[in-house]
C-alpha cells in the first residue's frame, strides 16, 4: 500500500441551511437532523430555533457542528456578555438563568429514565442567582498565546484546534482575574518566549487570595518573583508531550500555596493542586441536604475521592468516626492537616486509589463517593454490593455514569432516599447531581 494511499482526506467542513434544533443533550449541545436523518449536535443554538450551522465534523455518520446564523430565534436565548470567546469558556451564556436551570433539571430526569427506566421523585435543580450566573470559579486553566502583542492567556476554541486570546473570563473571581493579568504582564516585561510556555492553574478562595501554577516545557526556565496579585506561585516543567498539567518535577517556588475557605461555619485548608469544590455557595446546600437525611445512629463516615476531606469532616464533625480515601497525595496531605487543624481525633486518612483500598469500606457505616467523571470504579461498586454499607451518599459531576452505578445499586438491594441536582457550573452544561441510597436489607 503506497503512503498516498494511506492519508486520510481532509475534512472539508460546510454549510447546512435552515436547521431545526430539537431538544439539548449531555454534553451541552442541541441536537438537530439532516434531511437524511443524520444527527447533528450543535453548539451555539438553543432547542426550538431555527439555525444554519457550519459542520465542522463528521464521524461514523454523526455530524458536529457551530450555528453560523439564527433565522428563527428562541424566546429563552439572550446576549452573551463574551461574544467573541463564551462558546470556549461558558457555552450557555446565550440562555437565560432561569431556562438553563430547567433545562438542567430535565436534562437529569432524562438521564436517570434513559439509563434506568427511573422516575425520579424530585428533579428539582438548585440553584444561585449570586452574580447571576457569573464570578463564581474558584479555579480556572489556562493555555498561552504569543504574537506580535506579547503573551495572553488563551482557551482552546471549540469545534478546531485552535486557541482564542482572553483578557479574562466572566466565570472567574475577581483574585484569578487580576492574577492572571499580573503575571502575564510580567511574562512579558521579562520577553518570555511563549514556545517555552504551557499551561496556568489559578485558585482563588473565599479571602480574597489567589495562588497559581506555572507549567512550562523548559527544564532551565527563568526563575521569576512573585507577581504582584498572587500570594503564591509554584513552576513545574512538564513534559511536552505529557497532557497540559501534569507535572513533571518542581522546578521552583515562591510565596505561599495555601488557599482556606470557610464552608458551613468551618474553615477547610487546600492549595492550588488540591481537589476542592468550585461554586462554595452550592456545595454549603449539599452539605445541609446530606445532613438532613442522616441519623444520629450514622456515627462511622468512610469518605472516598476525598480529597482534602471537605465532605467527610462536614459530616462527621468532632464526634463520629471518620475514614477519608483520597488518591492524591497533596490532597491526602491538605486532609490531614485540617483534621489536626480541627481536633478531629477520631478520623485517618489513607492515601490510595478508592479500588486500592476496599477493605476501608464498612457495612455499619455511611459511605460518601464524590468520583471523577467516569464514576466509580467497578471495583468499588462490587466492594459495595458485597460489604452492603448502610447508606451511600453519591454525589456525581456526571448523571450519566452515575446513573449507571446506581442502576446496579438498586438492583443489589439499595432504594434512593434522597435525590437532588444543583447548579453548580452556571453558564455550563455540567450538572451535580446528589443520590442518598440506604440498603434495603438494614
Amino acid at each position: 500500500m503506497s503512503r498516498k494511499s494511506r492519508n486520510k482526506k481532509k475534512f472539508e467542513p460546510y454549510l447546512i441551511e435552515d436547521l431545526k434544533l430539537e431538544k439539548f443533550v449531555n454534553g451541552g449541545q442541541a441536537l438537530g437532523y439532516t434531511v437524511e436523518g443524520k444527527p447533528i449536535f450543535v453548539w451555539g443554538g438553543i432547542a426550538g430555533e431555527i439555525v444554519d450551522v457550519q459542520v465542522l465534523k463528521s464521524k461514523r455518520g454523526v455530524l458536529d457542528a457551530l450555528v453560523e446564523k439564527v433565522k428563527l430565534k428562541s424566546e429563552n436565548r439572550i446576549e452573551p456578555i463574551e461574544p467573541e470567546e463564551y462558546l470556549s469558556t461558558s457555552p450557555w451564556q446565550i440562555l437565560s438563568l432561569g431556562y438553563e436551570n430547567q433545562v438542567k433539571a430535565e436534562l437529569l430526569e432524562q438521564t436517570f429514565k434513559h439509563e434506568l427506566g427511573l422516575e425520579l421523585k424530585d428533579s428539582e435543580l438548585i440553584s444561585s442567582d449570586k452574580n447571576a450566573g457569573y464570578g463564581y470559579r474558584n479555579k480556572m486553566e489556562y493555555a498561552f498565546w504569543g504574537d506580535e502583542d506579547g503573551i495572553s492567556l488563551a482557551l482552546h476554541k471549540r469545534g478546531s484546534g485552535q486557541k482564542i486570546k482572553l483578557k479574562s473570563s466572566a466565570l472567574a473571581s475577581d483574585a484569578i482575574n487580576k492574577a492572571g493579568k499580573s503575571l502575564v504582564g510580567l511574562l512579558n516585561e521579562k520577553q518570555i518566549f511563549a514556545g517555552k510556555l504551557k499551561s496556568l492553574v489559578l485558585r482563588s478562595d473565599g479571602f480574597g487570595g489567589c495562588a497559581g501554577a506555572l507549567f512550562v516545557k523548559a527544564e532551565d526556565f527563568l526563575e521569576l518573583e512573585l507577581p504582584e496579585a498572587l500570594e503564591g506561585l509554584v513552576c513545574y516543567y512538564s513534559n511536552p508531550k505529557s497532557p497540559a498539567s501534569v507535572i513533571t518535577s518542581e522546578l521552583w517556588r515562591k510565596g505561599e500555596l495555601k488557599l482556606k475557605d470557610q464552608v458551613c461555619g468551618v474553615d477547610i485548608g487546600y492549595d492550588v493542586n488540591s481537589f476542592f469544590q468550585v461554586n462554595i455557595d452550592l456545595f454549603e446546600k449539599v452539605i445541609e441536604d446530606i445532613k438532613l437525611n442522616l441519623d444520629s445512629e450514622d456515627s462511622k463516615i468512610i469518605d472516598f475521592y476525598g480529597g482534602v476531606g471537605s465532605i467527610g469532616i462536614l459530616l462527621a464533625g468532632n464526634d463520629n468516626q471518620l475514614k477519608i480515601v483520597e488518591i492524591s497525595k497533596e490532597s491526602a496531605e491538605k486532609a490531614q492537616q485540617n483534621l489536626a487543624r480541627l481536633g478531629l481525633n477520631k478520623a485517618s486518612v489513607f492515601c490510595g486509589a478508592a479500588e486500592d483500598l476496599l477493605e476501608e469500606i464498612e457495612q455499619n457505616s455511611v459511605l460518601v463517593v464524590d468520583p471523577p467523571r467516569a464514576g466509580l470504579h467497578k471495583k468499588v461498586t462490587q466492594k459495595i454490593i458485597e460489604v452492603k454499607p448502610k447508606k451511600l451518599i453519591y454525589l456525581s459531576c456526571n448523571p450519566v455514569t452515575q446513573a449507571r452505578d446506581v442502576g446496579l445499586l438498586l438492583e443489589a438491594g439499595y432504594k434512593i432516599k434522597f435525590n437532588r441536582g444543583y447548579n453548580f457550573f452556571p453558564r455550563t452544561p455540567h450538572i451535580e447531581s446528589l443520590v442518598i441510597l440506604e440498603n434495603s436489607e438494614q
